[in-house]
C-alpha cells in the first residue's frame, strides 16, 4: 500500500471512529440507537438526563424553539407563547415525563426576528441537536424551512394558523386556520350586523392572504361585495389602508395585521369618520391596545376572532395553564396559544414511545396515526385528528370576542366555538391563498 493510501485509510478510520463516538454521546447522529426502555432513537434524544432534569435517571428529548423574541411585529405574543410552552413541558416532566424521558425546551431557543432568512439560519444551527420543533413562529418564516423539515422528517409545531399546514404532515397545527376563522367571522357578522360589503385589510403572504381568501369566500357565498387591500408592517405604513377604508366605507373590515398596525388603522379610520365594524384575526390583538390612544375606537368598532377561548376560560386545560404559569405581570393569549399548541406534540411523543420508535421518522408516523388529542377541554378532542385527508381533518370552529377591560386579556368571548355555514360547506382541497 502506498504512503498516500495508508494516510487515506487512516483518515477514514479516524473519521468513522469519531462519527461513532458522536452518535453514542449525544443523539445528534442520524444513525438509529437503542434508548431508554428499548426505544429506538436517532437525533435529539439522549440516555443522559436533561440539563435541568427532575429525575436524573431519565433520558432527555430535546425540542427546539424558534420565535419572534426581540424586535419583530409579534414579539408581544411570541414571548408569552414561549414561556407557556416551557411551563407546559415542565408540568409534563413533573408528572413523570414521557416513558423513560423528560423533555427539554429551554436549551435550544432561538430568535427569528420574524425574518425568514434568520429563521432558516437559526434552524440550521439547532437542527442537528433536536428531535422536533416545539415552536416555529410565523407562516412565512416556517415556509422558509418547510422543504428541510419535510426532507428530514422533522415534526414541528407552528405558532401560526395558515391553511397550508393542513397539507403538510410534518407541521402539526391546532385550531381553525386563518381561512376558516375569517369565513366564520364574516358569517357571524352577516348574522349580527347584516353587512352588504366586506374589505380585507391585511399583510401580504401566508398569514394575511390566507385570512383574506377566507373572507372573500364567505363574502361571495353571502352575496356581499368584497375588496382586498394589502398593507405593509409598521405603524407608518398604514396611510393607504386607512384611505381605502375611509373612502370605500365597507360595512365590515377583516383586519389581519399585527397589534401596532391594528391600533393605527382602527384609531385613525375612526378619527376620520368611519363607523363600520372591524373583526381582527387572532394575532392582530394584544392587551396593550386597550391602553393605547385607539382604545375608544376599538371598544366602539372592533371585535376579535380567534381559534379558541381566551386565557380566563373555564376548562380544565385553562386552569392547568394558569396554575402552571402562576402570577403574571400581564395575562396574554399568547400564553393560551403556546399551551394549546403543545398538546398534539405530547400526544405524538407518547405514541412514539409506546411504539418503541422515537426517531424522527417514528415521531412523524406517530403524528399521522393520531385520531384524537386530549386538549383538556381547551379544544374538543376531534381537533386533534391528523390521520385523514385535509378536508376531513381540518378543524372549522372558532370564537368571537370583544374588547373588555374587565377581562385579563382585554377580550371577552361573546361567541364560543362555532362553525359558520361557509366553513361547514367549504371543500378544503388546497391552501386557501394559493
Amino acid at each position: 500500500m502506498s504512503a498516500r493510501r495508508r494516510v487515506l485509510a487512516a483518515t477514514v478510520a479516524l473519521l468513522a471512529t469519531a462519527a461513532l463516538a458522536t452518535g453514542c454521546r449525544g443523539g445528534d447522529s442520524g444513525t438509529a440507537q437503542e434508548g431508554k426502555e428499548g426505544v429506538k432513537t436517532d437525533v435529539g434524544v439522549t440516555n443522559e438526563a436533561c440539563p435541568q432534569a427532575i429525575d436524573k435517571a431519565k433520558g432527555c428529548i430535546y425540542l427546539g424553539t424558534i420565535s419572534d423574541l426581540t424586535e419583530g411585529p409579534f414579539k408581544a405574543l411570541a414571548v408569552p407563547i414561549t414561556d407557556a410552552q416551557k411551563a407546559f413541558w415542565k408540568r409534563v416532566n413533573e408528572a413523570g415525563g414521557i416513558g423513560g424521558y423528560e423533555i427539554d425546551v429551554t436549551t435550544y431557543v432561538k430568535d427569528n426576528k420574524y425574518n425568514p432568512q434568520v429563521h432558516n439560519q437559526v434552524y440550521q444551527e439547532i437542527k442537528p441537536k433536536v428531535l422536533a420543533l416545539a415552536q416555529t413562529l410565523g407562516s412565512p418564516t416556517t415556509a422558509a424551512i418547510l422543504p428541510d423539515l419535510k426532507s428530514g422528517s422533522v415534526v414541528s409545531i407552528p405558532a401560526s394558523w395558515t391553511s397550508l399546514w393542513a397539507f403538510e404532515d410534518v407541521v402539526v397545527e391546532s385550531g381553525a386556520n386563518y381561512c376558516m376563522e375569517s369565513m366564520n367571522a364574516v358569517d357571524y357578522a352577516v348574522e349580527e350586523f347584516k353587512p352588504k360589503s366586506v374589505m380585507a385589510v391585511h399583510f401580504a403572504g401566508d398569514y394575511g392572504d390566507d385570512a383574506a381568501a377566507g373572507a372573500k369566500i364567505a363574502a361571495e357565498k353571502n352575496g356581499l361585495t368584497f375588496t382586498d387591500v394589502k398593507t405593509a408592517a409598521g405603524q407608518d405604513n398604514q396611510a393607504g389602508a386607512i384611505d381605502a377604508i375611509v373612502s370605500g366605507k365597507p360595512d365590515l373590515v377583516i383586519l389581519t395585521t399585527g397589534p401596532t398596525e391594528a391600533a393605527v388603522v382602527v384609531g385613525q379610520a375612526a378619527a376620520r369618520g368611519f363607523t363600520g365594524k372591524f373583526i381582527g384575526t387572532a394575532p392582530t390583538w394584544n392587551p396593550g391596545l386597550l391602553k393605547s390612544p385607539a382604545a375608544p375606537a376599538l371598544k366602539a368598532l372592533y371585535l376579535q376572532s380567534g381559534p379558541w377561548e381566551t386565557f380566563s376560560a373555564d376548562t380544565p386545560g385553562h386552569k392547568a395553564m394558569r396554575d402552571a404559569l402562576g402570577t403574571l405581570p400581564q395575562a396574554n393569549d399568547g400564553y393560551t396559544s403556546g399551551w394549546i399548541w403543545s398538546y398534539p406534540l405530547k400526544a405524538a411523543l407518547t405514541k412514539a414511545v409506546e411504539n418503541k420508535d422515537l426517531t424522527r421518522a417514528g415521531l412523524l408516523n406517530a403524528v399521522k396515526s393520531l385520531d384524537t388529542v386530549d386538549y383538556e377541554g381547551m379544544l374538543p378532542s376531534s381537533a386533534g385528528k391528523y390521520n385523514g385527508e385535509p378536508n376531513e381533518t381540518a378543524f372549522r370552529q372558532s370564537v368571537i370576542g370583544k374588547p373588555d377591560e374587565s377581562s385579563v386579556t382585554g377580550i371577552m368571548t361573546i361567541e364560543k366555538l362555532f362553525t359558520g355555514p361557509t366553513a361547514k360547506d367549504f371543500s378544503f382541497t388546497k391552501a386557501c391563498y394559493l
